[in-house]
């Protein structure tokens, strides 16, 4: 299968408790290892009940993994982990678009184009990580399997092979998980304790999404998806991650492709809560009554609330970029940073408890949330033209879109806001939410929708916001109506979770013509 990695990691690692701050290393002890005597690790303890004890650097055996749907998120990711742990990887998708082919292509990672089967002889690999978008049918699935060739899921290969005595910190919900998720894997590198960390998006603190802990860190910091694991295990993939703290951001529908209803969901996020051990933590939205129902099924770990009267809430500041934290009722200072919105702030208490849990103190945190930067494709500026500014945002869930519109509306008051909008995802597709839409447009001065490939009408469901709102199935056509339209000082949002055809330049491109 490949050389052993031990003389290459025998004693090259640093200290832990050297990289940590003051205020941080008391929770930190050195120890020997004798299972393996292969070098000191780190013990460590939080107050009476925390305890995690873990050789980091057992014996890893190099192999050649390819990866099917390499250039999802969190298969990319996954790709950037493994080769940082020396493995050879190559992987093949249908489709590629930044930021994630970027990333792939500057890791030397070998891609190819389609799910023949020919490609098996051409990457002959030790073992095949199977993504969730993978189905039987695909050539190379059915004759993986006409060939008994050794396969597993993304979550299975990660927790075993990357998560498996690590401190895990995982963020769970129907929104918000990679912005939150970002925010305390800079917390925690801010503090010196060098996470590592697996994130759908790219944090800009850090330019890429998956990196490996440094040094003999124990932490690791995991966007825990609700999404089913892989055609072949429909669990949902944050069961496989065996977190020691959970972030439970919110719970709404979604994922109509996998779920009947929300009840489903409910389960799932159960199953997870069922997984955090008594000594862990649970940092939960005390607004959310589905998370709710998913605690209240069953639940063994101590839990931190946070939102309005919970034991985490905010106070906002003076302008939308400031607020303070509060904590047991006592204001314990104030964040300054260029986000925007409600759910941003949410959000950071979220990050602020959980990292906490792991020994950072709040006033850490704190100063690390001033420092943070956002994340690709979460209102990230896409350029300036003609006094024109043009965003990129994932947001493709009714209640993302409208937090988003609002988080800018407060922050540019009167400016006209015009939304993009792709209802692109699986359950957008499906029109599960369709009469959502119309209200979470709310905050837009005008909307054009791109309305190609949908499973329903468009131009009906939009009818009742129809005076600012206009429907296309064609591209090119709507840039020419954004163009026609835009004005200095407009802020033009471009929603959707996938590549969109690349309109953001393009907008850039024809605004500035």
């Amino acid at each position: 299968m490949g050389q052993s990695l031990l003389p290459r990691i025998r004693g090259a690692v640093p200290d832990a408790t050297k990289c940590v701050p003051e205020s941080v290393t008391g929770h930190f002890e050195r120890i020997e290892c004798a299972p393996c005597l292969l070098m000191p690790h780190v013990q460590l303890r939080r107050g009476h009940n925390t305890r995690i004890e873990a050789c980091f650097f057992d014996r890893i055996t190099v192999m050649h993994i390819h990866i099917l749907g390499i250039c999802g998120t969190f298969m990319g990711g996954l790709a950037a982990l493994a080769k940082d742990m020396g493995h050879t990887v190559t992987g093949c998708d249908a489709n590629v678009y930044p930021p994630m082919s970027t990333q792939l292509e500057a890791l030397g990672i070998g891609l190819h184009e389609g799910f023949d089967a020919e490609q098996l002889d051409k990457f002959k690999a030790d073992i095949y990580v199977v993504g969730n978008a993978m189905t039987r049918g695909k050539p190379i699935i059915e004759e993986i399997l006409n060939r008994g060739l050794r396969y597993i899921s993304g979550p299975q290969w990660l927790g075993e092979n990357v998560l498996q005595g690590r401190w895990v910190l995982s963020v769970a919900g129907t929104h918000g998980k990679t912005t939150t998720s970002s925010m305390l894997s800079w917390i925690l590198d801010y503090a010196g304790v060098g996470p590592g960390f697996l994130i759908g998006g790219i944090p800009t603190n850090f330019g890429v999404s998956a990196r490996m802990p440094k040094g003999d860190s124990p932490f690791f910091v995991i966007e825990a998806d609700e999404y089913d694991t892989a055609f072949f295990d429909k669990r949902s993939k944050f069961v496989h991650y065996r977190s020691r703290t959970v972030i439970l951001n919110n719970l709404e529908y979604d994922h109509a492709d996998i779920f009947p209803n929300i009840e489903a969901i409910e389960t799932q996020f159960h199953h997870l809560v069922r997984t955090v051990p008594a000594n862990g933590l649970v940092v939960a939205n005390g607004t959310e009554p589905h998370l709710a129902n998913a605690i209240d099924k069953g639940c063994w770990t101590p839990i931190e609330y946070f939102g309005p009267g919970m034991q985490w809430e905010f106070r906002r500041g003076e302008h939308e970029g400031q607020f303070h934290v509060l904590l047991d009722n006592k204001d314990r200072g104030e964040v300054t940073w260029g986000l925007t919105g409600s759910h941003n702030k949410m959000n950071a208490l979220a990050a602020i408890a959980a990292a906490r849990h792991a020994g950072v103190p709040v006033k850490v945190a704190m100063d690390a949330l001033n420092l943070f930067e956002g994340v690709a494709r979460r209102m990230e500026v896409r350029g300036v033209v003609r006094g024109v500014t043009v965003y990129d945002d994932f947001a493709h869930h009714p209640s993302a879109i409208a937090t988003t519109l609002a988080g800018l509306r407060r922050r540019v008051g009167n400016a006209r806001i015009l939304a993009v909008l792709e209802p692109r995802s699986n359950t957008m597709k499906l029109g599960s939410m369709r009469n959502a839409l119309p209200g979470s447009l709310a905050n837009a001065d005008m909307a054009f929708v791109y309305a190609n490939n949908l499973g329903w009408d468009a131009a009906e469901t939009f009818t009742p916001i129809g005076a600012k709102t206009g429907v296309f199935d064609k591209l090119d056509v709507l840039v020419e109506a954004v163009t026609a339209v835009a004005q200095p000082s407009d802020h033009v949002v471009v929603m959707s979770n996938g590549g969109f055809g690349g309109v953001h330049g393009k907008l850039l491109a024809a605004i500035g013509a």
